[in-house]
Parts: structure tokens; sequence; C-alpha cells
């Protein structure tokens, strides 16, 4: 090889690594993202499970060969030598800039969090150069008839993919999370559940993720024919006994060994189950969905790792071959340092930048929970095994197809529940990323212009200006030692929850309410109540505290809620409200002494004791509200609200009645010093908004319980 032609394989090397970098980056939200969004693994965990899966996908379950042409874009006639021998060289220049503009889209929507079809964005690119040869050449190359499929797969991958994940959660909802006992249903209803789960990922594994492996063992001889395992790729029969089966009876049996075999590993695991332990941050039903999440999540990372390492590495063999044998084929063997590269570069683009479409997916379309990351991993996977089969072969994204199931659980629970703001920014990354990719390869094929000094030169300049505009932006950066140090946080059980911080304030509030107690009953009991107020002011302030953190988190758009953000606002405000209340009953206190009534002091005390009882009863109804969120919304856990809602009602009622004995019995008898007993009736009144602050706070949960 010359050196000059070494060159250009060094520098659609460096294009390949850069691709596949983009790849896993991009892709690897498609594996975890709904994982980390519902806390099923911390985002350091995500990122370690998706690389080693996404690796052993594509190093050891990738195919041997690769199309030349990915995707079937071009139509070429291989069997017309004198075509390809005028196309090679075009074609491996075109491929090399259908890469590079491919990667540089991607590293574009990476950047912003956007998740975006990595086989698109190849299929862009290359549909970018087809159009520039085919004016060079004065014939046709491209495929309209695919590109047709993949602008009706926008629409059609995220639809079914939202249906599916829809109906799914919604048979775990109305057979598990709807009913009085929730937990003794699970112990048999989540396994019958699992033999479909477990069916789909069998054949999904065996059609999708293991097909290179079937295509080396026909080759090693280890079976007589592949498509014994495989669906056939034309022509096919619904009958699985037929030679030419669509679902052949060798891929059925397996599968459903392997989803009776875990059924009953899970059934016998469930029936001595402990749901009521809290170590894990999930209560109940949910963790059990934990684990059937993460065993999906590393089925998608595993079989994205062995389908689309060709999206880097196909072009990649296509060049390679070009250079090498110094003509195209139809197919291209892919030699074992392409396949390392490519697994490696998917491996490290996790790793490194991962992090931020994880983001997007996880918590900024919806709020996410196990059953729900459960429905919509599932939902995507039998999306895209559908779409995958031969008798439809409609390119889907895996991407479209989970963004569009994220979208359908969080539909569940009301249109409220989807942010389509950032919903909308997603779909028009999509509808770009065919024109971006393909823009970008013409500009660099023409500029290139099949010149391997002008490729020396251009790609370079391409590599520093991406360089230099990624480091140019680095303002507000969040790099990836800092993304995955999930500071602040416990590492076995994640960030918290929006409710458990929630949570958080409420206990923040009762202790304030505590401190005033303790105030109230020093100076009822003539002695000197200034450090009980400061106590209660400093409890105060840390609730304020609480609260702004927690405003803060919700307003940078940390989390997506399953109510409106404003809903949530005024519950904190209406919780931080008891807090205020009783901060200002201490300082009443300190305006003057008490009325000097025994009878009445003790009424005084009797009263904050109320309150007190109110406000703790009050904190133990956001403690079922937390564990609601955590445990799937269960309708026992939502009745568990009410009947605690309805105990701040009934307590804030008795203290209501001591507030009247009190008051009344303070005007009856403080005629004799009017000023104090004023001030008496003034602390009594505080008091009073203390508890129906409480009352108030509690009731604005109704709609929880009753949607």
């Amino acid at each position: 090889m010359e050196p000059l032609i070494g060159l250009v394989l060094l520098v659609s090397i460096l294009v390949c690594a850069y691709l596949a970098w983009n790849i896993g980056a991009n892709d690897v939200a498609n594996a975890m993202g709904t994982s980390v969004g519902s806390r099923a693994l911390t985002l350091k965990q995500a990122v370690i499970i998706a690389a080693v899966f996404e690796f052993i996908g594509a190093f050891f379950a990738g195919d041997a060969v690769t199309d030349t042409v990915r995707k079937g874009i071009l139509v070429v006639d291989f069997e017309n030598q004198v075509l390809i021998d005028a196309i090679s060289n075009d074609l491996m220049y075109g491929f090399i800039a259908a890469m590079m503009a491919a990667a540089v889209w991607l590293t574009i929507a990476t950047r912003y969090g956007l998740p975006v079809s990595t086989t698109h964005s190849i299929i862009g690119g290359i549909v970018g150069v087809g159009l520039v040869m085919e004016v060079q050449h004065e014939t046709s190359l491209i495929d309209w008839n695919v590109v047709e499929k993949v602008v009706m797969s926008w629409v059609a991958s995220p639809v079914m993919g939202g249906l599916f994940a829809f109906f799914t959660f919604w048979i775990i909802r109305e057979t598990i999370l709807e009913t009085s006992d929730p937990e003794k249903r699970a112990r048999w209803m989540a396994p019958i559940l699992s033999i479909p789960t477990f069916f789909v990922l069998g054949l999904a594994l065996q059609f999708k993720a293991l097909k290179g492996f079937f295509a080396k063992a026909q080759d090693e001889g280890w079976i007589e024919n592949k498509y014994d395992w495989l669906p056939v790729k034309e022509n096919g029969s619904w009958n699985p006994m037929m030679d030419n089966a669509w679902f052949p009876y060798n891929s059925l049996i397996v599968a459903g060994i392997v989803s009776i075999i875990a059924a009953a590993i899970l059934g016998y695991i469930l029936r001595n189950y402990d749901f009521k332990g809290e170590e894990e941050g999930f209560h109940g039903v949910e963790r059990i969905f934990v684990w059937l999440q993460v065993i999906a999540a590393a089925y998608v990372a595993f079989a994205h790792g062995a389908n689309d390492r060709s999206n880097a590495i196909g072009p990649m063999a296509a060049v390679y071959q070009v250079l090498d044998d110094g003509g195209l084929g139809e197919i291209a063997p892919v030699p074992t340092w392409l396949v390392l590269l490519g697994s490696i570069g998917i491996a490290v683009g996790v790793v490194t930048w991962g992090w931020r479409v994880m983001e997007t997916i996880g918590s900024k379309i919806t709020d996410i929970t196990p059953t729900r990351g459960f429905a919509a991993t599932f939902g995507a996977a039998t999306t895209v095994l559908i779409f995958s089969m031969p008798f439809l072969a409609v390119p889907v994204s895996t991407t479209h197809t989970l963004v569009g199931a994220v979208v359908g659980v969080g539909l569940a629970g009301g249109a409220k529940a989807v942010d389509f703001r950032v919903f909308g920014k997603i779909i028009a990354s999509w509808l770009a990323s065919l024109p971006a990719a393909g823009f970008g390869s013409i500009v660099i094929y023409v500029a290139v212009g099949s010149d391997p000094i002008k490729l020396l030169i251009v790609i370079p300049i391409a590599f520093a200006a991406i360089i230099y505009s990624i480091w140019a932006t680095r303002d507000g950066e969040v790099f990836v030692d800092d993304a995955l140090a999930d500071a602040g946080s416990n590492s076995e059980k994640g960030a918290p929850t929006y409710f458990e911080l929630f949570h958080t304030h409420a206990e923040a509030v009762e202790d304030t309410v505590n401190h005033m107690l303790e105030a109230v009953n020093i100076a009822a009991d003539g002695n000197d109540p200034s450090e009980a107020i400061e106590a209660t002011i400093a409890a105060e302030l840390k609730a304020d505290n609480v609260k702004n953190d927690l405003r803060r988190r919700v307003g940078a758009g940390t989390w997506n809620l399953l109510m409106r953000s404003d809903d949530f606002y005024h519950m904190l405000a209406r919780q931080d409200r008891i807090a205020d209340y009783a901060q200002n009953v201490a300082e009443q206190l300190s305006f003057r002494p008490l009325y000097d009534n025994a009878e009445a002091k003790s009424l005084l005390k009797e009263m904050a004791q109320a309150v007190a009882k109110t406000a703790a009863t009050y904190e133990d109804t956001v403690a079922a509200l937390r564990d609601l969120t955590l445990s799937g919304y269960t309708k026992a856990g939502r009745e568990k609200l009410g009947a605690l809602i309805d105990d701040v009602n009934m307590a804030e009622h008795e203290s209501d009645m001591v507030e009247s004995r009190a008051a009344g019995f303070v005007f009856r008898i403080g005629e004799d010093d009017p000023l104090a007993a004023v001030h008496m009736y003034r602390v009594l009144q505080r008091l009073d908004d203390v508890s129906n602050a409480c009352e108030t706070a509690a009731n604005a949960f109704l709609p929880i319980v009753y949607n």
C-alpha cells in the first residue's frame, strides 16, 4: 500500500472511531435512560453495565461480514463491472464523507442532550453522497422506496412504541397496582406477566442480537442452516414448521423455554419475598420491576452493540475493501481489528458522553418509575422486533421507538404528565437528522473531490473545528467525572425523587412546629422561651432552604413531574406556610408575657399539643405520598393517602374545638388584664393558622388520590 493511501486509511479509521464514539454516546440512552430515570440504576451503574454489554454485543455477536451499501439505500448493480470500476473510488470517499457528516450531526445532538437516530444519520449521509454521485455518473443510485420507509418510520415507530408501552403499563396497573393488595397479587401475577416479556426478549435476542452468531455457526458447520433459527429474508411462511418460516420452530422453542424458566425463577423468589424493606429506595411492587427493567435494559444494550456497530464499521469495511482490493464488492469481510475498533469506540462513547442523552430520556420527558420504565423498554423492544421482521423490513430507529414508548407511559398518567416542549425539540431533531447529515456529506464530499490530498486537508480541519466548538461552548459544562460522581446521593439508591425531597421539607416543617410547641409550653409555665423561639426560627430557616433547593431543581428541569410544575409549586408553598405560621406563633411569645391565668395557660398548652398532633399527622400523610410515588401509585397506596388526609382534617377539627374553648374562656375572664387576654387570643389564632395550614396542605393531595 502506497504511503499516501496508507494516510487515507489512517484518516478513515479515525473517522470510523469518531462515528463509533458518537453512536455509543447518543444511543446508550436507548438501553439505560429509563433505568436511570426510574432510579433502578445510578448513572455510574448504568454507564458500566451499558459499556460492558455494548462491547460484548459489538465484539462477539455482530456479523462477520457486512453489506457495503448500508440499509440498501443505494442500488448498485454489482454484476456490472464497468459501473463498479467507475464508482468504487468515488464511493470510498463518499462513505468517508457520510461517516464524518453523520458523526458531526450526532456530536451536535448529543451535546444538547437530544436523542436522535444513528441509523437515520448514516442513511442521511449516504443519501447526500448518492445525490452527488447520481449527477457525476449520470445513473440512478438511490432507492427512494427505502428512504420513503425511513420517513414513514418517523411516525410509525414512535406511535407503535407508545401504544405497546401504554398497554403494557395499563395491564400492569389493572392486574397489580389497582388491586386492594398489590403485593399479594404480584407474588403470582408478576411471574405470569414475565412469560410474554421473556418470550419476546428471547425472540429478539435470537433474531436481532445473535443473527451474526448463527451465520458464523453455519459457516463453521455447527448448524446446518441458519434459517432453522432465523426468519428467512423473503417469501416466508407463517407456519413455523416450514423451511421458509418467518418464526422458525427452533427459535420459538428456545424463547418459550427461556420464558418459562425465567418465570419459574421469579415465582420462586417472590414466594417468600419481603416487600417491606426500603434500603433500595423502592417500595412494594416497584422493587420487582427494578430487576425486570435492568434485565430488559441489558438486553437492549447487548442488541444495540451487536446491530449498530455496523453503522460505524459497515461503511469503513467498504472503504478498507476498496483500498485493499482495489474495488467494491456487494459484501465486505469485517477484519477483527475493525470489530475491535467499533466495539471500543462505542464503549468509550457510552462512558464519556452517554450521560447527556440518558438525562433527557430518563427524566425530562416524563416521570419514570420502574414499572413505567419496564413498560417503555419492553414496548420499544417489541416494536423494533416487529418492524425488523422481513415481512415488514422497515429500518426503524430504536431511539425513535423508545422515546415514543416513554411518551406512551407518560400519557398513562394524563397528557399533563408529558413535557411536550422537550418532546417537540426531540421531534425537530429527528426531522433534521436526514437533511443535516445529507447536507454535511455533500459539503465534505464535494470539498474532497475524491482527491486523497484534499481528504488529508479537509478531515483534519473538520476535526479541529469540532474540537474548538466543543471547547468554546464548555461554559456550564458538567464533565464526565462530575456526572458520574452521583454527588450528594447514596450510591446504592441514587438521587432522591422530588417527592422524597418534598417529604424532607415536611420533616423540617414538623421540626419547626415541635420547636414552637416547646416554646409555648415554656412560656405557659412562666419561664423564658427565648432559646426555644430562636430554635423555631432556625428550624423555619432550614425548611426554607430545603424548599428553595427543591424549587430550583424543579425549575431547572432536573425532573419531569406527573403533574404540572405550577401545581407542585402550589403544594410546596402550602406546606411551607405551616412553618411560617409556626414561626409567627413563637415570635408572638416574645412580644409580652402571656395572660397570667392557670386555666388559660393550660388550655393554651392543650391547643398547642393539638396543633402539633395535626402537624405530625400531616407529616405522616406526606410520607404516605412519598411511598405512593415509590410504589407505582397503587390503589392501596392511594386509599391509604386518602385515609390520612381524612385524619388530618379530623385532627384540625379537634384543634378547632380546643381553640374555641380556650378563646371563650379567655374572653370571659380576661377583663382584669384585657391587653394580656387579647395577646393570648392572638397566640391562639396563630396556632389555629398552623392547624388550618396543615389541613389546606393535605387537601391539596386529593387530586392525586382520585386521579
